[in-house]
């Protein structure tokens, strides 16, 4: 698989990992989708080993969203800043600590965005827990599931 190939890859799998974040989008089968591509044009063992892994991770992430209650599934849990804000952090967590730096960092994203716009802790906080309880707590569990996807993904192009 080329350059060229597996920068699309990269792409897709970017595009997955906002599409995440942005309601209507289907971000994790962007996901799912762009290592499929991949395994099937660089058809080696260490692809199909991530393939499988994905739909396992992505099978899991979609049990545990059913699992959650329905009540906390409200499609406006959060504006466009405060979504911009989570995905950041998520993503800089994801670096700073590995891998499970995503959900503190998600969090905090949160928490920094309602401190800015509140202006005081108390209200940050409790803006923060309606917020994952408001479907924060889904976003956070596919768009982690994603980001270790993708993690395998570069992890299996870079050492595979």
């Amino acid at each position: 698989m080329g350059v060229s190939d597996l920068l699309l890859v990269a792409l897709v799998l970017l595009l997955g990992l906002c599409g995440v974040l942005v309601p209507g989008v289907p971000g994790s089968w962007l996901v799912w989708a762009a290592v499929m591509w991949w395994a099937l044009k660089d058809p080696q063992p260490v692809a199909w080993w991530v393939l499988v892994g994905a739909t396992v991770a992505l099978f899991l992430s979609q049990v545990v969203r059913w699992a959650l209650p329905p009540r906390r599934m409200r499609p406006n849990w959060a504006s466009r800043r405060m979504t911009v804000y989570a995905g950041v952090g998520s993503f800089l967590g994801f670096f700073l600590i590995p891998v499970l730096g995503s959900i503190p960092g998600f969090m905090a994203g949160i928490y920094l965005e309602e401190r800015l716009r509140l202006g005081r802790h108390g209200e940050a906080r409790a803006a923060l827990r309606t917020a994952m309880r408001s479907g924060g707590s889904s976003v956070l569990a596919e768009l982690f599931t994603c980001q270790l996807i993708a993690g395998a993904w570069l992890g299996a192009v870079i050492w595979g």
